[in-house]
């Protein structure tokens, strides 16, 4: 639309422009037909005929003054077989007939160079639009789809790869959390296996020493252990029995409080500083929203062993439950050192948990009471812990003069 405005507007604004081509070959033709010589006159060769012209006899060309003329490019005899290529008008001087050959400004006309300019604005939008559409909105499309895929559970088929500098890491990492969530599926799958198998042979195991004190309980309520010898032979079967439904059930207690998650830790060597950057460039603005003073103590750039993303996920737990269960006034990390470990220390104001809880805030699903009407699962601490065990660190907790303190014990490398 804006190309074909542009050149109606050119070609409308063309057509009042003066042609002054024309104003001048009506001036020289009235110049030659005021002068006193007409075509068949014998005349010298370079007579001359008005002030501005003279004529030629042998070629019967009418020479002018170009400045008077400047358009005008040559006056001769009209031949019908001649084809200069030249544009030319044909007009009847003192009865011969003349043609006339001139020149125009057309050749400057705007409207060619206007619509190359628009050629290569669209060309150069073409180009946009194709970059725009394999880059951003094909690789876009793609996220979609695994999103789809991943809230129904398809895991299976991989994220084709991208080359696209928009969406190229942030497709890789989609295409790890697949992974991820389809091997954390078969972890579950195989988990879930074994556990039904170790509780159907508990279970199993567990009605023998049942069978054997329902046996001794009749035997003795019917009377035919009559002896005390033979009473107490059947009270020792029963505490014998007994004690083997305790070992059972202390087997399920252990399974049931086993490492269910399927924690794994990858060691390597990293700097303290690149896990404080990121914990600072995520929770500086959340703890300002949330009005929480948030600040972090000079730690220096240490080098750590051990995986860097899961001493990530550890102090996102502690900052999360500071968010959760604090008051909301401070949040603080510092560190410190104790022989080869750097100790990151986490403290948020508020009500911790009670002296006598402290030993289980570290347990499976144990919840203090101080987490009110407040939703969790009890998971946070205990996967913290188990993941600093796994390299070769620790943490511990205080909690003193209205505040809880969550330490950090990592390795130095």
């Amino acid at each position: 639309m804006l190309i074909a405005a542009s050149n109606f507007l050119i070609i409308s604004s063309d057509k009042s422009i003066d042609k002054n081509y024309l104003v001048e070959i009506k001036r020289l033709v009235d110049d030659i037909q005021s002068s006193p010589i007409v075509p068949d006159t014998e005349i010298s060769s370079d007579a001359q005929i008005h002030d501005d012209l003279s004529s030629d006899k042998q070629t019967g060309s009418i020479r002018f003054n170009n400045t008077k003329y400047p358009h005008i490019i040559s006056v001769s005899i009209y031949d019908p077989d001649q084809h200069t290529g030249v544009p030319y008008v044909v007009e009847r001087i003192n009865g011969e007939l003349y043609r006339i050959e001139y020149y125009t400004d057309e050749s400057d006309n705007p409207l060619i160079y206007m619509n190359i300019g628009f050629g290569i604005m669209l060309i150069i939008t073409a180009v946009v639009f194709i970059s725009i559409y394999i880059n951003v909105m094909r690789p876009f499309a793609a996220m979609e789809k695994m999103a789809v895929d991943l809230a129904r559970g398809n895991l299976a088929k991989p994220l084709h790869e991208e080359k696209s500098k928009v969406f190229g890491r942030f497709l890789w990492g989609l295409d790890m959390l697949r992974e991820q969530l389809e091997a954390g599926r078969e972890r579950e799958k195989e988990y879930q296996k074994e556990r039904k198998t170790l509780m159907l042979s508990l279970s199993h195991d567990i009605k023998t020493p049942l069978s054997a004190i329902e046996l001794y309980e009749k035997a003795l309520s019917s009377g035919l252990y009559d002896t005390p010898e033979k009473q107490k032979q059947a009270y020792d079967g029963i505490r014998k029995n007994a004690e083997e439904l305790h070992r059972y059930i202390d087997e399920i207690t252990a399974a049931s409080r086993e490492d269910f998650l399927a924690i794994e830790v990858k060691d390597s060597e990293f700097y303290l500083d690149e896990v404080m950057s990121e914990i600072s460039s995520y929770y500086t603005e959340r703890f300002a929203g949330l009005h929480t003073n948030f600040a972090i103590g000079d730690h220096g750039n240490i080098l750590l062993k051990g995986d860097k993303d899961r001493l990530i996920e550890v102090l996102q737990n502690l900052l999360e439950n500071a968010i959760k269960y604090g008051d909301g006034n401070e949040v603080d990390i510092s560190f410190s050192e104790e022989e080869d470990a750097r100790l990151i220390h986490v403290k948020s104001s508020g009500a911790g948990p009670k002296e006598d809880e402290m030993l289980h805030i570290f347990d499976s699903f144990y919840r203090g009471s101080n987490v009110g009407e407040k939703k969790g699962s009890g998971l946070g601490l205990y996967i913290s812990r188990e993941l600093m065990k796994r390299m070769d660190g620790d943490i511990y907790a205080t909690a003193d003069d209205g505040s809880f303190t969550a330490i950090v014990v990592t390795k130095k490398a």
